[in-house]
């Protein structure tokens, strides 16, 4: 299962490629596709591979993506699960 999740707004896009070069977890690649501006957006080639680490937002010179971390279901990072099972 995915940490994280990456959004793109294609058409913000103007395919400097600084997201794709950033990615830790090598998640996005630029596509062979056109948007309306004639550049090529990202897109995503492994989604279980995403942080959700937001480094591809924080590139971004022009807001055209963002990522975030999956929240736990339950409301609990790892961490507190594994303080639960070893007092228990």
């Amino acid at each position: 299962m995915a940490k994280g999740y990456v959004h793109i707004n294609v058409e913000r896009c103007k395919g400097c490629a600084f997201c794709v070069e950033f990615c830790p977890t090598k998640v996005l690649a630029l596509s062979s596709a056109f948007n309306s501006r004639g550049y090529h957006p990202p897109h995503v080639v492994d989604a279980e591979k995403c942080s959700g680490c937001d480094l591809c937002g924080m590139y971004c010179p022009d807001f055209a993506i963002f990522g975030w971390k999956v929240s736990d279901p339950k409301g609990q990072s790892a961490a507190q699960e594994e303080e639960q099972e070893n007092a228990g």
